[in-house]
């Protein structure tokens, strides 16, 4: 059975022809995360050594991708976004291969009239890095199930926040490595169980009211008349409504499917359990590598008033050595409306 254990991390400079510029000999420090829905980041502080004090000096941003390892497994890379060099030290910080996305506009001008999400994410991703690509995947997990009618225009917004939009209406993505994986909202691949005995300093139960909605409306472009609504009158909570705009939104089924997506985000209210403080076990029964956002977790605790017993979907890893030794967080979320408490 895997188990959290205490991980030792090495890490690399590679230039973006595949070639090591260095390996970095001596890590004082390293931090590493993964978010759902979002970039990654990545943070190692370095004595430089004489074999690799030149090389590090060679380092350039955007040219130059980090890779963390665990144990021998890659776990993390991306560009390094920026570099510090001080008298016996090196800072680099870097954010994962999605961050080439925020830097990429749509190369052509496409309407999509009902295609599933999965599809115009993975459109969106290969048209980012048509004009150059500086290595990646996409892995394709399943379907969404949510068709969506959009439109983009070239040279118009970033690539990065027209699949963030796609992921507020019934879509989850995330990068693991030079791999960008997209899942439905709904996928419940489990990938390990946590007891109160594997968060030894304790976890906390939130109930974030903020989030409510019982009637949702998605408006299309202002212009289009468009307009999506699911949801009303709650029997329980009584009405709470929002209303935003989806610019990119082209059919009335489309926004019809992004007010039921997002209804179903944030009704009832989200009970989110999170370790954000705290370090995992290293007898917890997890695959620290395998801790991707997106797959699940099964979580039970009674420790606190508010005892909780459900699956959870991982919405972020952050993993950290120093000379303390490690730490290994994770936040966990609901997995869907239909949740157990």
């Amino acid at each position: 059975m895997s188990s959290a254990g205490c991980g030792t991390h090495t890490a690399f400079v590679v230039d973006r022809d595949g070639a090591v510029v260095t390996p970095v000999n001596v890590l004082t420090s390293v931090e590493w995360t993964r978010v759902l829905d979002e970039v990654s980041t990545a943070h190692v502080v370095i004595n430089p050594d004489a074999d690799c004090c030149a090389q590090l000096g060679n380092v350039r941003t955007w040219r130059h991708k980090l890779v963390i390892a665990r144990d021998g497994v890659t776990v993390w890379e991306g560009p390094i976004i920026q570099a510090e060099w001080s008298f016996g030290q090196v800072e680099l910080f870097a954010s994962d291969v999605l961050a080439w996305l925020d830097r990429r506009v749509p190369h052509r001008s496409i309407v999509f009239g009902g295609s599933d999400l999965t599809d115009i994410a993975n459109w969106l991703i290969q048209d980012g890095f048509a004009p150059d690509d500086p290595g990646h995947t996409v892995q394709i997990l399943g379907r969404s199930g949510v068709e969506g009618g959009r439109q983009y225009t070239e040279d118009i917004g970033q690539t990065g926040d027209h699949l963030r939009d796609l992921a507020d209406t019934g879509l989850d993505y995330t990068a693991v490595g030079s791999t960008i994986v997209l899942m439905p909202e709904d996928w419940s691949a489990n990938v390990g169980t946590l007891t109160d005995a594997d968060l030894p300093e304790g976890l906390i139960v939130a109930e974030d009211g903020s989030a409510l909605a019982t009637r949702y409306i998605v408006h299309g472009d202002e212009d289009s008349g468009i307009k999506g609504v699911s949801g009303g009158v709650d029997p329980y909570y009584g009405l709470l409504e929002r209303s935003v705009e989806e610019t990119s939104v082209t059919t009335s089924a489309s926004a019809e499917a992004a007010a039921r997506s997002r209804r179903a985000a944030n009704y009832p209210v989200p009970v989110f359990l999170s370790s954000d403080r705290v370090t995992l076990s290293p007898e917890a029964a997890v695959n620290v590598a395998k801790l991707v956002p997106g797959w699940c977790i099964d979580v039970a605790t009674a420790v606190t008033c508010r005892p909780i017993t459900q699956r959870l979907k991982i919405a972020g890893l952050k993993v950290s050595e120093d000379g303390d030794g490690e730490s290994v967080q994770v936040t966990l979320a609901p997995l869907s409306s239909d949740l157990e408490d």
